[in-house]
């Protein structure tokens, strides 16, 4: 063979000997990158819960399928007279038989809302405002078949609380209440309620804010949690859960002009006075007998205060507590047995958490140095 053609035949083998090598490279390469491929795309599986970050993927779901069994939806009934036959119109009619009040009572409905269980025997945490006014109360449970009727045992309508009370004949699936004092700013929560009477709707948030006041229909709620789970009409009344399921919060009003902000009635209130409106039907309060406001930066410099913190008494009340235990117009309240008293909201609900006959001590700053007093508190 000529060397020309030897040539011609080494450079075609060695060409065709790179293209299978180079193929050979390509395919391993890309069967690695496809294995890569599909293994991320297993642990994106495997990740994506449909869970909020953090949470695990059947945290919601559990908590949802144990707690919800215990979450009520409550309806309101009231009775309402109309005209039901037309012949009593009728002035041919009333001329010979005379003049007839039939005005037969009709059951109308008056709201929905929203309630959690919290004894095997069937009491009820709700808001006040779903059960106001209302003459019926019906509970409808998510294992029983017909609504359950239901009574107020007790109530307070400036906490926005309500306990009711029902017989449904066996034991009942309760929610423990939690601590909303171990809640931080980020903590994840869920909402459960029948919003629209849509029965048993779940939705899932964070705190937003601790310690908010609002106005809702003439109604001042003070130290709220606020949250971005979706709380609407219905879900009044309804549990806030954290991750350990249990109740930190009750769900109660809506920004009606926003999107994304709801609040809750700490649950660390609820604990304190819900053994008081089992018992005794309402919340007994303590009443120091004073009106007081906040300390402004020219009442601080007149007082010869070096900060802000403290109320000031604007009047006394003739007789009442406060008065009995020296108390004067004009002093500045400092502290509250021993916690310091930053403002007239911190200040309302010290008194407010304690019963009547109680003996607080009181630090004031009078004429320019600090004054101890002891009062006992009467009740409001």
């Amino acid at each position: 063979m000529k060397p020309k053609k030897v040539l011609i035949f080494a450079i075609l083998g060695a060409f065709l000997a790179g293209i299978v090598f180079i193929g050979g490279v390509f395919f391993a390469s890309g069967n690695y990158w496809m294995d890569r491929v599909q293994a991320n795309s297993e642990e994106s599986v495997d990740s994506d819960s449909s869970s909020p970050p953090g949470v695990g993927a059947s945290t919601i779901a559990d908590i949802v399928e144990k707690a919800g069994p215990a979450v009520v939806k409550i309806e309101t009934y009231v009775s309402t007279k109309s005209q039901s036959n037309t012949y009593f119109d009728d002035p041919l009619y009333r001329q010979f038989f005379g003049q007839f009040d039939y005005t037969p009572e009709q059951k109308v409905q008056q709201g929905v809302g929203s309630g959690f269980i919290i004894s095997t025997d069937g009491y009820i945490l709700t808001n006040e405002h779903v059960v106001s006014d209302a003459q019926e109360i019906q509970v409808s449970i998510a294992d029983v078949e017909k609504p359950v009727s239901a009574k107020v045992i007790g109530s307070d309508e400036e906490l926005d609380l309500a306990v009711l009370k029902i017989d449904a004949g066996k034991d009942l699936p309760t929610i423990k209440l939690g601590k909303s004092s171990a809640v931080n700013v980020g903590n994840w929560v869920i909402a459960i309620g029948n919003p629209y009477s849509l029965d048993h709707t779940v939705t899932v948030g964070v705190i937003s804010a601790k310690g908010r006041p609002i106005t809702v229909q003439d109604r001042n709620y003070r130290n709220l949690l606020q949250t971005d789970a979706s709380i609407n009409p219905g879900n009044s009344g309804g549990p806030l859960l954290n991750l350990q399921g249990e109740v930190i919060g009750i769900n109660t009003a809506v920004g009606s002009e926003a999107q994304g902000i709801g609040f809750a009635i700490p649950s660390d209130t609820v604990s304190k006075v819900v053994d008081d409106l089992i018992k005794e039907g309402k919340v007994t309060r303590g009443w120091l007998g004073v009106e007081i406001q906040d300390v402004t930066q020219s009442i601080a410099d007149n007082l010869g205060l070096e900060d802000l913190e403290g109320v000031l008494v604007r009047s006394v009340t003739s007789g009442g507590p406060a008065e009995k235990a020296g108390v004067e117009k004009g002093d500045i309240i400092l502290s509250w047995n021993g916690s310091k008293v930053k403002n007239t909201d911190q200040l309302l609900d010290y008194v407010g958490a304690e019963q009547s006959g109680k003996q607080v001590k009181l630090t004031v700053w009078r004429d320019k140095k600090t004054a101890e007093l002891t009062v006992t508190l009467g009740e409001r």
